[in-house]
């Protein structure tokens, strides 16, 4: 079953067996809204310039994105959290192809806007092989043009549906990144990058490995 037929099935039983129809109206209007806004289509795509960052992961190291790409291309993937069920099964189907990615050279990373503690449960119930690191307040997500601010009456249904992002995050901004993934190459050059509004929407995680190998091709030319 691919990533996607996943994620269908689990909006299908959350929207008819374990959500209120006035909580998912909330929910599919607010994903409308975002959709509509053209945030996506503005934030960076192929073709730019990556921002240069480093960021802490859950032991408080500091994860260099210069130092990880001295190393070889850059699988960077952005997601909400660990209470997040979509995310899950994201950094699930990640786990599975990281082989893959590794065998093109590349490095693999999640970046989420949640507490250390939160990121280390991420870690250990998607049993997953790579790291993760805290990205506080969203300001790499801000950088690649992915932050956006949830309003207040999503925010009271994250509240109900035991998703309140002040304590998953530690934090008062209720912002989130757009489920995004990119590669980077080792120029710093964006390579690849799908950015999805509609946070039940992901895409195969397979879709890099060509990308990778074009970039593989082309270092070894």
């Amino acid at each position: 079953m691919s990533l996607q037929d996943k994620l269908d099935a689990l909006k299908t039983k959350f929207e008819t067996e374990m959500a209120p129809p006035d909580v998912v109206a909330i929910m599919h209007r607010v994903t409308d809204e975002l959709i509509a806004s053209g945030q996506a289509g503005r934030a960076l795509h192929a073709g730019d310039r990556a921002p240069v960052f480093a960021l802490p992961d859950p032991d408080g190291k500091l994860v260099s994105s210069q130092d990880l790409l001295a190393r070889g291309p850059l699988v960077l993937t952005f997601y909400r959290g660990a209470w997040c069920p979509f995310c899950n099964l994201d950094l699930q189907a990640l786990e599975e192809v990281r082989a893959d990615i590794e065998a093109r050279g590349a490095v693999l990373l999640a970046v989420s806007q949640q507490t250390a503690a939160n990121s280390r449960k991420s870690q250990r119930s998607n049993k997953l092989g790579f790291p993760i690191v805290g990205d506080k307040g969203g300001e790499l997500a801000a950088k690649f043009g992915i932050r956006w601010y949830l309003p207040e009456d999503l925010q009271a249904i994250h509240k109900q549906l035991g998703a309140d992002l002040v304590a998953f995050n530690g934090e008062e901004s209720w912002t989130l990144p757009m489920p995004a993934r990119y590669v980077i190459g080792q120029d710093g050059v964006i390579a690849y990058a799908e950015i999805n509004p509609d946070y039940t929407r992901r895409p195969e995680p397979s879709d890099v490995l060509p990308v990778l190998y074009r970039l593989k091709r082309s270092s070894a030319a």
